[in-house]
């Protein structure tokens, strides 16, 4: 038997990372397993799904490719010309594997400096709290500790028409690794990754289409915000088909061919490479001995409390293994409040303040919740919209489509939903978070004193639309 640990957490994401840097800092002997190694096999990857093939690749993706449609196609307005504008997409990968690479390494470089023992290789989960560890060789060590953390993240979900080939038909980490941009590109899902990818080719010189099998475009968000949001997406390119369910994918002379049937009957379309977005389910696989005593639900997720506590006392999971979104930034925060209620804390995450964001252009951001569901709740409500179209900083920077939209209870003002859809609305629904956090009015923000000129200043006149107060945009008619 190794050395026993105060805190042993499985998995290196941004729950597992987070959860091992705050249990040391709060004077516990901490150790992190990890089992993702390097392409040359020699190393240990720290990160996570979120670092290495998701969000940040992700994004360096869509930056660089939001850039090269604006030199292609919006700096002629600007009185800017650029000819001849061409991306090169090796020096394109080079620039995503260099930000991955720096941030994690930097993971490595925190476990150091915070005393994190960082173990290499597949952690499962024995009865009375021992974690194995199996190595690359085959080895198992077994260590124990008076807390595990489970925090094995996800991975894509694969469906039956549509399995995998890893060239052709992709995931969304293939996704991100093109070596060429697909002169017809397929998406199979218009949720939250397929738009995001969907969008980075599209930009880079694809005809994307988007096969969506629900009839309701992006369901979760305000649906006045999603419907703004669709026909900015089709300006920009993406040819969307809602109610449209694929039924076969197979590939043929280096194509895809994919059957999808809608209202309309059956359809084939043809594909140089077809991403499959799905969604994710949780990374459960030989993490659990039959004798561990948790307890998953029949989709795979980790059941849990409030506090993230499993019914394993001891015992704790966080991050995509259990109920609620999976994102990384509720993962951290679950992970941070199980590593302080391990050292003897009380703090709680407040499950309806978790931002969620589309980082397409223009951004989708929200909080708090939809106009949908406060109807189905039988909820008095009230609303303020304010569009970017009104909004000087937005005009200067050719980003006016758009709005911000504030929900309130009609009676108490306090804020119950914040979305946006423009130019950096995954900055500007931080306000609407802290705003709720603090159990924030809608006055409390028309109160507020917003510089000009902003884009900020889009939440200040939404707050004062709530009770058509808006200076810089008709209000609504009174009723008399």
């Amino acid at each position: 038997m190794s050395d026993k640990y105060d805190v042993i957490v499985i998995g290196a994401g941004p729950g597992g990372y987070v959860a091992a840097i705050k249990a040391a800092q709060l004077g516990l002997k901490t150790a992190c397993v990890e089992s993702w190694t390097s392409e040359d096999g020699k190393s240990q990857v720290l990160g996570g799904t979120c670092l290495n093939v998701g969000c940040i690749p992700s994004k360096a993706l869509l930056e660089i490719s939001h850039k090269f449609e604006e030199a292609s196609h919006d700096f002629d307005m600007q009185g800017i010309i650029a000819k001849d504008v061409k991306i090169d997409l090796g020096k394109m990968m080079e620039r995503k594997m260099g930000i991955v690479k720096q941030l994690t390494g930097g993971i490595g470089g925190l476990f150091k400096a915070n005393g994190v023992t960082s173990i290499h290789g597949h952690g499962k989960l024995l009865a009375n709290r021992k974690v194995e560890v199996t190595d690359k060789d085959g080895k198992a060590t077994t260590y124990e500790a008076d807390n595990v953390i489970l925090a094995s993240g996800s991975k894509p979900i694969q469906i039956p028409p549509a399995p995998f080939d890893g060239e052709y038909i992709v995931d969304s980490e293939g996704a991100l690794e093109f070596d060429e941009v697909p002169k017809r590109l397929g998406v199979i899902g218009a949720g939250v990754i397929g738009l995001e990818l969907g969008s980075v080719w599209a930009r880079l010189g694809s005809e994307v289409t988007m096969l969506e099998a629900l009839d309701t475009f992006l369901p979760a968000v305000d649906q006045q915000v999603a419907k703004d949001t669709l026909k900015q997406f089709q300006k920009k390119g993406l040819n969307i088909h809602l109610g449209a369910r694929a039924t076969s994918a197979e590939v043929k002379r280096k194509l895809v061919n994919v059957t999808y049937e809608d209202a309309k009957g059956k359809h084939e379309q043809k594909f140089d490479k077809l991403i499959v977005c799905v969604g994710r389910r949780p990374y459960t696989d030989n993490l659990l001995a039959e004798d561990s005593g948790v307890q998953m639900d029949e989709r795979g997720f980790i059941y849990v409390d409030d506090t993230c506590k499993t019914e394993v006392p001891g015992v704790w999971a966080v991050g995509d293994v259990v109920r609620g979104p999976m994102l990384a930034h509720k993962a951290s925060e679950e992970g941070v409040m199980v590593a302080e209620r391990i050292a003897g804390h009380k703090p709680q995450v407040n499950y309806d303040c978790i931002p969620n964001v589309i980082y397409t252009f223009p951004e989708v951001a929200w909080v708090g919740k939809t106009e949908e569901e406060l109807k189905s709740e039988g909820e008095a409500y009230k609303t303020g919209v304010f569009p970017f179209a009104a909004n000087g900083r937005a005009m200067a920077a050719n980003s006016a489509a758009g709005m911000v939209k504030i929900i309130a209870d009609e009676k108490t003002d306090r804020i119950l939903g914040f979305h946006v859809v423009g130019p950096q609305a995954s900055e500007i629904v931080a306000q609407g978070v802290i705003a709720m956090e603090f159990g924030s009015s809608a006055e409390d923000l028309a109160l507020t004193c917003f510089a000009h000129p902003t884009l900020s200043e889009s939440v200040h006149e939404a707050a004062l639309a709530v009770d058509n107060g808006a200076i810089h945009v008709a209000n609504r008619r009174k009723k008399k």
